[in-house]
């Protein structure tokens, strides 16, 4: 964990520094609460912005380098890839090969349809670490005590909200992700 902190404090600036302490913390807590991998939260929780202060060409660039998809709001959004693309970075540059720590951290942003139960932990943990300050984290925050799909929604809900009220394109892998959570939730 040593050589992941010391490399990612010359990647990141000091605030994303310390959202990524903060998410890793909060990760180990909701692995904890939900009976994960405590170990695989919390390298998830701290790489998951390795790729977040990189500029939007440069993300361009990288994911084409790694052969990562690219659609048209990515393309107009390239902040949307600092996830794929630091799940590339964590194996490539941090040497991570746990698979599913690497999908948790490609699907940190965007979410998507089928996600485990590590996807969802570092996906509320990005949303709720104690830094955050926007309207409702509190009531996600609470959610996340008792219901990790309800806090999953709330967080799809509100990054749906956030793009919307800005003008912005809405990505559809996380439309997608949101209907089918609401679905399986309102079935069960």
């Amino acid at each position: 964990m040593k050589f992941y902190l010391e490399r990612l404090r010359g990647m990141l600036d000091t605030k994303r520094f310390e959202h990524s302490l903060g998410v890793m913390d909060t990760a180990v807590r909701l692995a904890e609460l939900y009976g994960a991998d405590r170990d695989k939260a919390a390298v998830a929780g701290l790489l998951h912005d390795c790729a977040r202060d990189m500029p939007g060409d440069e993300l361009l660039a990288l994911a084409r380098q790694f052969d990562l998809p690219v659609n048209g709001v990515e393309r107009a959004l390239p902040v949307l890839l600092h996830a794929p693309v630091g799940a590339e970075l964590a194996r490539r540059e941090f040497g991570v090969d746990n698979i599913p720590v690497l999908r948790s951290i490609a699907l940190h942003t965007l979410g998507g349809e089928s996600m485990t139960l590590l996807d969802k932990i570092v996906f509320v943990a990005d949303k709720i670490e104690p830094g955050r300050r926007y309207p409702g984290v509190e009531n996600i925050r609470e959610a996340a005590r008792r219901d990790l799909g309800r806090a999953l929604l709330g967080c799809f809900d509100m990054a749906i909200g956030l793009s919307l009220r800005a003008g912005e394109p809405v990505h559809p892998v996380t439309v997608n992700a949101r209907n089918r959570l609401l679905l399986a939730l309102n079935k069960d």
